[in-house]
């Protein structure tokens, strides 16, 4: 299967290639060039960038909404080449997540509250799912929202807050009653992250990255219109919002751009008086790998390009999810072993920049094994992969 791009996709193409090129910072290419992300105060700026050039912040939202009023087509074409250009992707929790969720099931004045910051940046989101004790059986969640006149009393924590710490407002899943099955009960907030009573409490990553947190809520109120859908019917919601949140994880053109820059790796690289690109193993390893992420590519086309695209997607994404994450580790599991000892650090501290200190290591050791870690939590996040394969054995193959 080979898509022919429509003229308008291809002219939309060569302005994004041409935007990289000219106008996406250099310190933000490095970053993703490294494996690495922006964030803080550089996520905003970039949202504004791409705000600016026409809605670009938000490639899935209409026109009459500010965006770009993109097809599925174009949206595909803008992300292939932002990550084919090493431009950073654009933050998933606003206008990829809880921006639609709001457009599905907010009220108006929700939409007129957060819907205009989101697109021009002015918000940071983060997601407030898991718990200590919740994680893949979500539902068992049980921090509480106890309804005092117009606000909710909120208390208990979650884990796992990624950008809790850059975050301007969380949307999360609180319980709000314990009767009948643990999916009913669960009601969707819009808290901000300001308000007296949240602590955040860094938990560092193996390679002493600070990503995520834990978030804790001592009776911090929080009005009843920051409500999103109905009381108690949050689980609607918040599947809705896992659907969108599992189809982006696939990161298909962020694989390709990984697998580019290890065959570059390979070429340069000794091996055997050669070049590791010539030991028939490693060379075999690469290709097993191109094979299934182009196959990735092809089943990731079939949905979107499909009829009703993504929005007729159901545990689909899932299957997504389960290939692109495996797909992802896979690459980086291949980066590290081509730089072998240079990647290792000696100690934890040095992760971040492996060894490769003039004139003995290549460059790609500074990041090699930071991402090897660092991809192992891919798996795991959006619904580890293991509660995936049950979806699909239940809702696809009805097993």
């Amino acid at each position: 299967m080979e898509i022919a791009y429509r003229p308008e996709s291809e002219a939309l193409r060569e302005e994004i290639r041409a935007f990289c090129r000219d106008e996406v910072p250099e310190e933000f290419k490095r970053a993703v060039r490294h494996e690495g992300e922006i964030e803080g105060e550089d996520s905003r700026r970039w949202l504004r960038m791409l705000y600016e050039k026409g809605g670009w912040s938000a490639p899935g939202w209409s026109r009459e909404l500010g965006g770009p009023g993109w097809t599925y087509e174009q949206q595909y074409v803008f992300e292939r080449e932002l990550a084919l250009n090493d431009a950073p992707r654009v933050p998933l929790f606003g206008a990829g997540m809880i921006g639609p969720a709001i457009i599905e099931f907010g009220s108006r004045a929700l939409q007129e509250q957060f819907l205009p910051a989101i697109l021009k940046g002015e918000i940071l989101w983060c997601q407030g799912y898991s718990e200590p004790n919740s994680g893949s059986d979500l539902a068992s969640l049980q921090t509480s929202a106890v309804r005092d006149g117009d606000h909710y009393v909120l208390n208990g924590t979650k884990m796992w807050t990624s950008d809790g710490h850059h975050a301007d407002w969380m949307f999360g899943l609180f319980r709000t009653d314990n009767s009948g099955k643990k999916q009913h009960g669960i009601t969707v907030l819009l808290v901000d992250m300001r308000t007296p009573g949240i602590e955040l409490r860094p938990i560092l990553t193996f390679d002493g990255g600070h990503e995520t947190n834990q978030t804790f809520f001592d009776d911090v109120r929080v009005p009843v219109g920051n409500r999103l859908g109905e009381e108690h019917l949050g689980w609607t919601v918040a599947k809705y919002i896992l659907g969108l949140e599992r189809f982006g994880t696939a990161e298909v053109s962020r694989s390709q751009s990984s697998l580019a820059r290890l065959k570059r790796i390979a070429r340069d690289q000794p091996s055997s008086g050669g070049r590791l690109v010539d030991d028939e193993d490693f060379a075999d390893a690469i290709t097993e790998v191109e094979l299934e992420l182009r196959a990735l590519e092809l089943t990731e086309q079939r949905f979107l390009f499909g009829p009703g695209g993504p929005d007729a997607m159901g545990a689909e994404a899932s299957m997504l999810k389960i290939r692109g994450t495996e797909v992802q580790q896979r690459i980086t599991e291949l980066t590290a072993e081509a730089l072998g000892y240079y990647s290792q650090p000696f100690v934890p501290e040095q992760l971040a920049e492996g060894y490769n200190e003039e004139p003995v290591g290549p460059t790609p050791a500074g990041y090699a094994a930071r991402s090897y870690f660092n991809m192992r939590k891919t798996s795991i996040y959006s619904g580890s992969n293991e509660i995936q394969k049950n979806i699909i054995a239940k809702a696809v193959l009805g097993l």
